[in-house]
């Protein structure tokens, strides 16, 4: 039995570009985008990632506010570090300096109790 609980998928993805690769990572969040994340209120439609300074980061990424969230609440689209070894960022730089090739996350869930992402390398599908 699985212990991963999927909890968003960007099915867009797989449908408008080729994932050529994908990488595991995972995600630095506040409680209350745990807890938000927890009921189900996240979206990652328009999300992409991004290698800066060395360190990979996660744009557009929607998590809803908590419900029961106070005044520091957290902000719905605020930039997310994304948690990789040195290795694997130094490689998809490289694969994101590629002609047509971004990362872009396919799918967030957790793991034991850990959250995690799954991010891919991807390419504009040709229109037919």
């Amino acid at each position: 039995m699985s212990t991963n609980k999927v909890v968003a998928t960007n099915r867009e993805a797989y449908y408008h570009y080729h994932i050529v690769e994908t990488h595991e990572c995972g995600i630095a969040l506040t409680g209350t985008e745990v807890k938000s994340i927890r009921e189900g209120r996240c979206n990652l439609k328009d999300s992409y990632g991004q290698i800066r300074n060395g360190e990979a980061w996660l744009f557009n990424a929607h998590i809803s506010p908590y419900s029961h969230g106070n005044r520091d609440n957290h902000e719905p689209t605020r930039i997310r570090k994304l948690l990789l070894h040195k290795a694997e960022i130094t490689r998809l730089a490289g694969k994101a300096q590629e002609k047509g090739l971004t990362l872009v996350p396919t799918k967030m869930y957790f793991k034991k109790w850990s959250r995690q992402s799954r991010a891919g390398c991807r390419q504009r599908q040709e229109a037919l």
